[in-house]
């Protein structure tokens, strides 16, 4: 997914997820509940998607300050990529199980049953205020998916925080570096946050080793690609050069999971769905 800029703005989506995840040898409830967790709350995606995104939205001097509203944008589309794998990765974990099994998941929304708001959503129309929180929020979202990684082995689960840790530390540093820019203050210094190699964690160690951590993507064919101006130099952990990748992650397919009967209703059949349906038809004399 993208966003691009050329007059107006559009998402351009692919069918694709930005990672391969792994089938699922077992339907786990617990670890579906937790990969939720990932979603929503101040650290969670859809609170990094908004953030971004309402802050492209109402971005001033564009021309101006154009790396740093390339970079927003260009993060901003990857949280959107996030979102959706959190999303299959809920559905995997969930494979195998019935609706019996899962009364208090289907659904999105805050911990405790709080409905989704904007409430976290910073956007103080000061360039470097924004980036300065988003820093601090990239920060908490890697504490999060630390936390979460200790809290399943499930495959799927554990596959997916690997990645958004490895990721998040991306945006992590894409920020001190804005920040450096910005002020000349080295927020590189402060980061990792926690102080935790993301080498400690086996599944991130492939995204390590093929160098993830050392590439920020533009998500456009044509536009932000001024990030270049901000993603560069060498990383402050292993020394190595940042590369800007115009375009997004190669993608992999998105998972192809089967109908599930009781979807409907629950302990409902199909056929039982059409008969209370005639009955109703007939009570109401519509037939």
């Amino acid at each position: 997914m993208n966003l691009a800029f050329g007059g107006i703005f559009l998402f351009k989506r692919m069918n694709k997820l930005a990672i391969e995840l792994p089938k699922s040898p077992y339907a786990d409830v617990n670890a579906a509940a937790a990969v939720q967790t990932l979603l929503c709350g101040r650290f969670g995606e859809m609170s990094l998607l908004n953030n971004a995104m309402f802050q492209s939205f109402n971005f001033r001097g564009k021309k101006k300050f154009k790396p740093f509203y390339d970079l927003i944008l260009s993060i901003t589309a990857e949280e959107l990529s996030h979102v959706e794998l959190i999303a299959h990765t809920t559905d995997l974990c969930l494979s195998g199980a019935t609706l019996a099994d899962i009364p208090n998941i289907a659904h999105l929304g805050e911990p405790m049953g709080k409905a989704l708001s904007g409430e976290y959503v910073f956007n103080s129309g000061n360039l470097i205020l924004d980036l300065l929180h988003n820093f601090f929020l990239e920060c908490g979202a890697r504490t999060h998916k630390i936390r979460f990684y200790e809290m399943t082995e499930h495959p799927a689960a554990r596959e997916l925080a690997g990645y958004l840790i490895v990721r998040g530390g991306v945006h992590v540093l894409a920020y001190a570096k804005a920040l450096e820019i910005a002020t000349g203050v080295d927020m590189t210094r402060l980061s990792p946050i926690p102080n935790l190699d993301n080498r400690a964690f086996e599944t991130a160690c492939k995204y390590e080793e093929q160098g993830v951590h050392r590439v920020l993507y533009t998500f456009s064919e044509q536009d932000y690609r001024d990030i270049s101006l901000i993603w560069k130099g060498s990383h402050p952990e292993d020394g190595k050069p940042l590369k800007v990748v115009v375009g997004f992650p190669e993608g992999a397919p998105v998972p192809e999971l089967g109908e599930l009967e009781e979807e409907l209703t629950h302990g409902i059949s199909p056929e039982d769905y059409i008969e209370i349906v005639h009955r109703l038809q007939n009570a109401a004399n519509l037939n």
